[in-house]
């Protein structure tokens, strides 16, 4: 099984760059990968913020290439549960701290609006300060 990068995921899913692209679909295509959270929250950040998908495309588009048959999320569970709180309406690096936060008893922050949407979507107690 092989690790992989946020830069073979983006090649994957934008296929923006023809040479890269093809050599990304083609390893990820032809072998088991790995793909760690924390690679996923960055190409979360990179669709959204230098792609311009909107929250929804990201949402799909994780979901899609985790889906994959070839593809091993470090956490799976986690992973679509935090799709499915950003599919209604969270921030997916809120949703992510969120989720990893679970068993403990209040996530703390500064963010009204990080609470606003925690209690909405999810049984995680967000306190502000």
């Amino acid at each position: 099984m092989l690790a992989i990068d946020t830069n073979l995921i983006v090649r994957y899913l934008t296929g923006d760059h023809p040479k890269q692209s093809a050599k990304a679909k083609a390893l990820i295509d032809g072998n088991d990968v790995f793909v760690c959270t924390t690679v996923l929250l960055e190409a979360e950040w990179v669709l959204r913020s230098v792609y311009h998908y909107t929250p929804t495309q990201v949402a799909l588009a994780l979901a899609a290439f985790s889906g994959l048959p070839r593809v091993k999320l470090e956490d799976a569970f986690l992973v679509a549960k935090v799709l499915d709180w950003t599919d209604k309406g969270m921030d997916f690096a809120d949703a992510l701290h969120l989720a990893k936060a679970e068993g403990c008893e209040a996530f703390v922050t500064f963010d009204k609006n990080l609470a606003r949407d925690a209690q909405i979507v999810s049984g995680v107690e967000v306190r502000t300060i």
